[in-house]
């Protein structure tokens, strides 16, 4: 009986090493810090592993899972035969500073050919969280998942920085 346990043991190993995907689960992050608006907001610690247990589809957030090919369909319409993906993380394809005519151009295609039906990495964010936030009554306030920083409310004029009402005016009175 012991033979059998180690074979098997010895077994389930090999199999591990050979099929990295089974094992690669593990590797999920549990927490992912998303922190391209830093400037003007706070960082957000997202829970990965509550999302995972609560979606169970990786394909509802990426449009593809590491070692897989891209399965939107607007990403498919020029990207059908790219290869594998090797990286699911939103900033690997789309850029924090999306209007530039480094992002925006389609590398190796006609020069006239922009990316400009790809949101950037906040318009990402966005339409994932948010479109998936309404449908399932999770939050959906700007400050609900990242706080604004002083620098945004200045950017925004906003909090200490909004607009003052002029004194013993009422609103809509000139």
């Amino acid at each position: 009986m012991h033979a059998v346990c180690s074979w098997l043991t010895v077994g389930l190993i090999a199999l591990a090493l050979h099929f990295p995907q089974v094992s690669g689960a593990a590797a999920l992050p549990e927490r992912i810090t998303l922190d391209s608006l830093e400037k003007l907001y706070s960082k957000v610690d997202f829970d990965h592993a509550s999302h995972i247990k609560m979606i169970k589809d990786c394909g509802v957030c990426h449009h593809h899972t590491t070692g897989t090919l891209v399965n939107d369909a607007n990403c498919i319409r020029c990207h059908k035969n790219s290869s594998a993906t090797q990286q699911v993380a939103c900033k690997s394809c789309h850029s924090v500073n999306p209007f530039t005519a480094e992002t925006m151009q389609v590398k190796g295609q006609d020069p006239t050919v922009y990316h400009n039906d790809k949101p950037g990495l906040k318009g990402a964010y966005h339409q994932a969280c948010l479109g998936c936030h309404t449908r399932m009554k999770g939050p959906t306030g700007c400050q609900d998942c990242h706080a604004r920083k002083p620098e945004g409310d200045a950017l925004f004029h906003a909090g200490a920085y909004a607009p003052q009402k002029p004194a013993g005016k009422k609103h809509g009175q000139h």
